[in-house]
């Protein structure tokens, strides 16, 4: 008999991981599916980093639980890396290593929320943010940047979503699923708005070394704003380690013991040699890093290209991450004599029959009129999942 709670009833599912499961589920099919759909790194973890878990198995010091927040060592490496790349000052107390980011999502908003509290998301959003809002019994409130803005939210969009039930604000940048990213002034434009109040910002930067930009900015290195923000990151895409599952988090002192306390309810540590293949990643050279970096930007260029030749699709220039979000909605309501486009789910299913192309739906990102794609994939897989998407789009009338 099923008992499934109310909460699980509620939740949306991934909608990435879904559609990368469908896609999962075609090739085992033998269909030749390009899986455009999962925000995941086509390289390989640099081969030092593989070594510095290996040697950390081999050396027999590290399989005993490890400390609920990271090793010493390890968070003294983050705090480290804070202070020099970022201009934040947190202690190793203040940090927080986690099972992936987003667990230090999770973790953060069950600590700080209540019923009811309101939390403002600067939309177009990574899909687990609300699920996650939602879970801890909060209220999303969107805040949404359109594409005419790089999908931007601005400072006046911000001061107009404050409310007396405003418990925090969250946002990424580089920004999945866009690519935008917030220049050191738009920041601080917000940070103006945000100051007045007590209003806790999560700042989600995994993406902070694919940023094509010229610079990164953390608004919690603003004048007066460290105490109000929880920096996240990790080092799935920047190091190319998403199976790894460490991310982590800088943020006042209370809130990181609370932190603490729910993870060690919930998970306890991070697993131990993965700890330790990070340690190597953030105290080693970053050339590794760099040079993926470089070959994403060059993908960019190329898709860029590429999807604007696509009639209909409306297309920005993405400055960070590995996304692009062009809006379709030039194909609502059009059909192919056996489909009707209605929106971007419909889409999104017709190019992976049609096509044989895995993409997501803007829907689950906070915008109905567009789809993600991900270019962490081989330049030829990309030119030849364009060209299909190009030549199925061409059957809508």
């Amino acid at each position: 008999m099923e008992q499934v709670s109310n909460r699980i009833k509620n939740m949306a599912e991934s909608a990435t991981l879904a559609m990368a499961a469908k896609a999962r589920e075609l090739k085992e099919n033998g269909i030749d599916v390009i899986s455009l759909s999962l925000g995941e790194p086509d390289f390989k973890t640099p081969k030092h980093i593989q070594d510095g878990a290996k040697a950390a198995i081999d050396s027999e010091k590290y399989f005993a639980y490890p400390p609920v927040n990271g090793y010493l060592d390890l968070r003294q490496a983050i705090s480290d890396k804070f202070k020099n790349e970022n201009g934040l000052n947190y202690s190793p107390d203040q940090i927080v290593v986690s099972n992936g980011a987003k667990q230090s999502i999770a973790n953060i908003f069950l600590s700080i929320l209540d019923p009811g509290d309101e939390v403002i998301v600067l939309s177009p959003f990574w899909v687990s943010y609300t699920a996650l809002v939602e879970l801890a019994e909060g209220t999303p409130v969107l805040v949404k940047g359109g594409i005419e803005n790089d999908f931007k939210a601005t400072a006046e969009q911000v001061k107009a979503a404050i409310t007396p039930k405003t418990k925090a604000l969250i946002f990424s940048s580089p920004c999945n699923p866009t690519g935008s990213v917030f220049t050191k002034e738009e920041l601080e434009a917000i940070a103006a708005v945000l100051r007045p109040h007590n209003i806790i910002v999560i700042s989600d930067e995994i993406y902070e070394h694919i940023n094509f930009s010229g610079a990164h900015a953390s608004i919690g290195a603003i004048e007066g704003m460290q105490e109000k923000t929880v920096t996240v990151n990790g080092v799935a895409k920047g190091f190319a380690m998403t199976g790894w599952r460490v991310g982590y988090i800088g943020a006042p002192l209370w809130l990181a013991k609370a932190c603490n306390k729910i993870q060690g309810q919930l998970t306890s540590a991070n697993c131990s040699i993965a700890q330790r293949a990070t340690y190597t990643a953030l105290t080693t050279d970053l050339a590794p890093t760099k040079a993926m970096s470089a070959e994403y930007l060059k993908r960019r260029d190329l898709v860029h290209g590429l999807l604007s030749e696509v009639p209909g699709f409306k297309v920005n220039m993405p400055q960070g991450a590995f996304y692009f979000f062009p809006d379709v909605s030039y194909y609502f309501g059009k059909s192919d004599g056996k489909m009707t486009i209605n929106n971007s789910e419909d889409f999104c299913v017709f190019l992976l029959e049609s096509a044989q192309v895995s993409l997501v739906t803007g829907d689950a990102f906070g915008d109905p009129n567009c789809i993600r794609l991900s270019y962490a994939a081989s330049e030829e897989n990309l030119k030849t999942a364009i060209i299909r998407i190009k030549e199925a789009v061409a059957k809508l009338n």
